[in-house]
């Protein structure tokens, strides 16, 4: 009988040691699955690590963390242990009711037998494994409850018991410790970037860098900034009814580029109108183009406030990512105003060169019209009365040409001072330029280069549709005189004088042909008509032709 006994005690004994070490290994996995949830600064590579290691430390076949957003619902849900066949089978990812909304709600940690048998069970999605055994554990950060970790299926056929939650408990407790690291790294990271990203902005517009080059350098630094998977400028068109696309950064870039948003009929048109940002878990346009290109959570925000709104900022993250925080909100806000300053300063300057650009082109045509044309004048006056006094021929020949070459100088010196006095248009280039590009342009196809005269205020004076007319009509007879004149020597005059706009072109070629196609000079001639003018081409005694086109104005 005592060795019975003894045999009995020593096989308790050993009961109890077998437990002892597994309880020592449990804790010495638990502290090593502290240490690896800890390692890392990632936010997405912690939350996933931290589902990675409660399976492992109870034996669950599958595991997932959800994070709780606004209104007891899950914004983001990270599952482990499903298989990518299994994952594409599953209809959608759990919104947050039943047991998940139980735990929402009621932050306990929650360990069942059977999943169905509870009374807030909701069932599962369609195309949802099967599961029994449940332990549930909030995950606290401070205070806060970020959110819930799910463990399913113990391997084995057993539930889930005391111990398992109580590793998962303090596995959850470190875990919160680790988010809040991870989140304040992020957030000094993004700040250090934030602040880079604003002085190379405000350094590049200040310095006279290209607008469009640092909008383009804006939109890549607020993707670095927030982690966005694309980041729009939305920037308001001409007419001012929608906001287009005009600088994209990110994936699918190409597909986004040149997209249109109505102002009265779409999120980012409230918050250019409003100057209020928008951050939202999902796209709130329901016909956003966006949302068939796999894109969820949003954050519009307006670049400038009140009326001075130049433009909205747009990220967007892909469908099932966390949403843009509020430390994200705040930290945009503060770059996108500072941005919009700089962008008004540059603008200003840009202004204020342009104006002293301006006053010296009006002194310098005052110099011209009051200095050296009534000079011009005066010597052209003094030789016209020489010719009168020279006996001999050739002399009074040379006097003459000489006044006309004076009065040649004088008509090229008015044509220079009204393009100093018209105001050029940044956008599109001058009638005067058009004209001239037309007639180099013609150069490498006749040979020479033909001659040219403009006088009169041709960029003040003349409307925008008789320009279009006068361009065509210029591009056509260069035309003809390429393709038929055969000619050595053109000249090409343009003038304003009075109310009456006139085109002449002229050529040393072959004339007029007396047999060809004539649809060229019939369009040149209703164009003329349909502008109330008048249309003419003769072959002048000295040979080639004459083309003379005149509209008024």
């Amino acid at each position: 009988m005592p060795t019975m006994r003894l045999d009995e005690l020593l096989a308790e004994l050993q009961i109890r040691l077998n437990a002892v070490l597994a309880t020592r290994d449990r804790v010495h996995a638990l502290m090593e699955a502290v240490v690896s949830v800890g390692s890392d600064l990632d936010l997405e590579t912690v939350l996933r690590r931290i589902v990675e290691t409660a399976t492992k430390l109870v034996d669950a076949s599958y595991g997932a963390l959800g994070v709780v957003g606004q209104e007891h619902t899950l914004l983001q849900f990270i599952p482990v242990g499903l298989s990518e066949e299994e994952i594409a089978r599953i209809e959608h990812w759990p919104h947050g009711l039943g047991l998940l909304g139980l735990l929402i709600k009621d932050a306990r940690p929650l360990r069942l037998g059977r999943i169905a048998d509870h009374p807030e069970s909701y069932g599962f999605p369609p195309g949802h494994p099967p599961m029994g055994t449940f332990l549930g554990v909030p995950v606290r950060v401070r205070d806060e409850v970020f959110g819930n970790l799910y463990l399913t299926e113990k391997r084995g056929g057993g539930e889930f018991d005391e111990e398992d939650e109580a590793i998962v408990i303090a596995l959850a407790t470190a875990a919160g410790v680790a988010i809040e690291n991870a989140r304040l790294y992020e957030e000094s990271r993004r700040r250090e970037t934030w602040l880079q990203a604003s002085s190379e902005v405000t350094t590049s517009l200040l310095s006279g860098a290209d607008r469009s080059g640092v909008l383009a350098m804006m939109a890549g630094r607020a993707r670095q900034m927030s982690d966005a998977d694309l980041v729009q400028i939305l920037l308001p068109d001409p007419a001012g009814g929608s906001l287009s696309v005009e600088f994209v950064e990110g994936e699918l870039s190409d597909d986004v580029a040149g997209l249109t948003f109505e102002l009265a009929a779409s999120t980012a048109g409230e918050v250019y109108t409003s100057g209020r940002p928008v951050a939202a878990g999902d796209l709130l346009d329901s016909e956003s183009p966006l949302r068939g290109m796999g894109f969820g959570p949003e954050l519009l925000m307006p670049i400038g406030s009140g009326e001075t709104v130049r433009g909205v900022l747009a990220l967007a993250k892909r469908s099932g990512r966390l949403p843009f925080s509020a430390s994200d909100l705040r930290m945009l806000e503060a770059f996108a105003g500072q941005a919009a300053v700089a962008l008004e300063l540059a603008e200003a300057r840009r202004h204020a060169e342009r104006l002293t650009l301006l006053e010296d082109r009006d002194r310098i045509a005052k110099d011209l019209h009051d200095v050296v044309i009534q000079r011009l004048f005066a010597t052209a006056m003094t030789l016209m009365s020489t010719v009168r006094l020279v006996e001999r021929p050739e002399a009074s020949s040379r006097l003459q040409h000489a006044i006309d070459e004076l009065d040649e100088t004088i008509r090229q010196i008015r044509s220079t001072i009204f393009a100093l006095q018209s105001v050029p248009d940044e956008h599109a280039p001058s009638l005067r330029a058009r004209v001239v590009e037309l007639v180099e342009a013609s150069r490498g196809h006749l040979g020479f280069m033909p001659g040219l005269r403009m006088e009169g205020q041709l960029d003040n004076r003349v409307p925008e549709e008789v320009a279009e007319h006068l361009l065509a009509v210029l591009r056509e007879a260069l035309s003809n005189v390429v393709r038929h004149a055969k000619a050595s020597k053109a000249e090409v005059s343009v003038e304003v004088q009075g109310e009456t706009l006139t085109l002449v072109v002229r050529d040393d070629g072959v004339g007029l042909p007396e047999q060809g196609r004539r649809s060229g000079l019939r369009n040149m001639e209703e164009r003329a008509t349909s502008l109330g003018g008048s249309f003419e081409i003769s072959s002048p005694e000295s040979g080639g032709a004459a083309l003379r086109w005149s509209v008024p104005i």
